[in-house]
């Protein structure tokens, strides 16, 4: 469908022989544009002003709240570097005192019963060995009467008071109270 002058119906979509409409944001008229500029002058002052002002103080809020969230990071970094150190402490004390408290419990009387080895890495040494040396070094130890005796030797009589730790008082009694008093076969 062609129109006077040569327009076809591409000028309904903007374009018009080939060439675009130039749209603009603004006003078109460069009248209207000063019209515009002129109503923003025209502004009583005190608007102004309080824009003005309400402006600065969003810049300082904002300035405010960029410098505390870095010391809040530099201080949230700085506590888990702490926290990890100490964490990290706490292992290495943790594992010295377990460290310890393993070798005092295998130099006490028959800690080969209880399965510790010393010469676990001795080329000739097997496993079987061991647990045939302990069982004869069982054998020949037991007399009839001690074997609670023994058993109390690996237990812990000590009552610790933690809310984290099971109940274990009657269990103790029960082990004393045999120890004291072997049960007759």
């Amino acid at each position: 469908m062609a129109k006077e002058g040569g327009e076809t119906a591409d000028a309904v979509d903007g374009v018009m022989n080939g060439e675009y409409y130039q749209e603009s944001n603004g006003p078109t008229d460069s009248y209207a544009a000063i019209s515009q500029v002129d109503r923003l002058q025209s502004e009583p002052e005190s608007i102004r002003k309080w824009r003005e002002e309400q402006t600065e103080r969003l810049e300082a809020l904002d300035a405010n709240s960029r410098k505390q969230e870095a010391e809040w990071k530099e201080k949230a970094i700085k506590e888990l570097e702490e926290w990890y150190a100490r964490q990290d402490e706490q292992l290495q004390k943790t594992k010295a005192n377990n460290r310890v408290a393993d070798e005092a419990f295998y130099k006490q009387p028959f800690a080969d019963v209880i399965g510790y080895v010393t010469n676990i890495n001795h080329p000739c040494y097997s496993l079987e060995q061991a647990a045939e040396e302990a069982f004869v070094n069982d054998i020949d130890e037991s007399s009839p009467g001690t074997e609670w005796e023994r058993v109390a030797r690996l237990c812990d009589f000590n009552p610790k008071s933690s809310k984290q730790a099971k109940d274990v008082s009657r269990m103790r009694s029960v082990l004393i109270s045999l120890k004291q008093a072997p049960l007759v076969h």
